[in-house]
């Protein structure tokens, strides 16, 4: 099975950075990665069984949002190579928010793992969600110090 794993420390509280991320169709906190959201379907963002359509080419379901521990878990049902369904299985993906070790912020793990092109997809995956967790970073510290 693949799997890969990163993390990202903010300078924002965890409640703040958990209620900027739970909505399963917002990722406007994602503005250099993310260029566009769309819901398919009319399940709310914030309740199980969501789905949405990033960049036209990802589309993922969201299979669970625990608010008391701050994890959101989706899966990507197709997407363009190498994590098409095609050439993948079982992908689930998972963000956990908790307060940062040195108490100033808050601590963000984005792992995933799944079955089948083991290798591609992990390199894949790791940039995306680097990047990503980079955009978070600077989008949320930049908000929180304007006192938005």
């Amino acid at each position: 099975m693949g799997h890969t794993h990163q993390s990202i420390e903010i300078e924002v509280p965890a409640d703040v950075v958990w209620n900027t991320i739970r909505n399963f169709y917002d990722m406007s906190w994602a503005p250099n990665v993310i260029q566009n959201t769309r819901a398919v379907g009319d399940v709310n963002g914030g309740k199980v069984g969501a789905q949405r359509l990033l960049n036209g080419q990802f589309s993922e379901t969201l299979i669970e949002l625990n608010d008391d521990s701050r994890i959101m878990r989706y899966s990507i049902d197709d997407g363009p190579s190498p994590v098409s369904k095609a050439e993948i299985d079982n992908y689930a993906g998972c963000i956990e928010v908790k307060p940062s070790p040195s108490g100033n912020g808050a601590l963000v793990e984005w792992s995933s793992g799944w079955e089948k092109n083991e290798e591609q997809v992990r390199e894949f995956c790791q940039n995306i969600y680097v990047a990503l967790l980079n955009d978070m970073k600077q989008s949320l510290e930049s908000a929180y110090s304007a006192g938005d």
